[in-house]
C-alpha cells in the first residue's frame, strides 16, 4: 500500500542539471551564478545561509562557508565560532516563525554520506511531531506546505531584523 521512496516534483530535473553545471552548487549560489536558483537569506564575511531548494520541512536551512571545504575539519577557530553563532542564530529564528518541537542538524560529509553537493554545508531541519500527514502516506509523497519563496521572504526579514538589533546592542566589559 505505501510506497517505499519519496518523490518530489522537479528534483529529477535539478539532479540532471546539476551534473550539466560546471563547478559546486553552493560556489554558484556564492557567484550568484543565474544558473543556479538562489535562495539566499543571509550572508555574514565568512559564511552564508540558504534554504534547501528542495526542504523538508519549511525553513529547512543550510549554512555554508564562503570559501570552498568539503570536511568540517577544515574550518578555522575563527569560522567555528562563526558556524556556532549563525547556527543559534538560525535555531532562534525558526522557532519564532515556525514554532518547531525540535531540530535535525548536521553535515553529510562524502557521498557514501548522502552528500550530493562537494561544499561543507550544515542543514538545519525544524522538525514536528506527526510530520506525516493522512494526504503524506496515502499519495507516499511528501507534501510541501509552503513555497520556498515565501520562506525566503520571512527569513530574510527576520535575519535582517536581528542583525539590526545586534548592531545596537553596546557590549559592557
Amino acid at each position: 500500500m505505501l510506497k517505499k521512496h519519496l518523490f518530489v516534483p522537479g528534483k529529477r530535473e535539478y539532479i540532471h542539471q546539476r551534473k550539466l553545471l560546471p563547478g559546486c552548487i553552493l560556489c554558484g549560489i556564492l557567484k550568484y551564478s543565474p544558473d543556479v536558483v538562489n535562495l539566499t537569506i543571509y550572508k555574514s564575511k565568512l559564511f552564508s545561509i540558504s534554504l534547501n531548494l528542495y526542504p523538508y520541512n519549511p525553513g529547512h536551512l543550510m549554512i555554508f562557508p564562503n570559501r570552498h571545504i568539503v570536511d568540517p575539519r577544515e574550518l578555522t577557530a575563527n569560522e567555528v565560532k562563526e558556524l556556532h553563532r549563525l547556527q543559534n542564530l538560525a535555531l532562534t529564528i525558526l522557532e519564532e516563525i515556525y514554532q518547531p518541537r525540535g531540530f535535525t542538524i548536521g553535515y553529510n560529509v562524502r557521498e557514501a554520506s548522502g552528500a550530493s553537493i562537494k561544499h561543507l554545508h550544515m542543514h538545519i531541519v525544524p522538525r514536528y511531531y506527526n510530520e506525516l500527514g493522512f494526504l503524506d502516506i496515502i499519495g507516499g509523497s511528501k507534501i510541501i506546505v509552503e513555497d520556498p519563496n515565501e520562506t525566503k521572504l520571512k527569513l530574510q526579514a527576520a535575519f535582517a531584523q536581528q542583525k539590526d538589533k545586534s548592531r545596537s546592542i553596546i557590549k559592557l566589559h
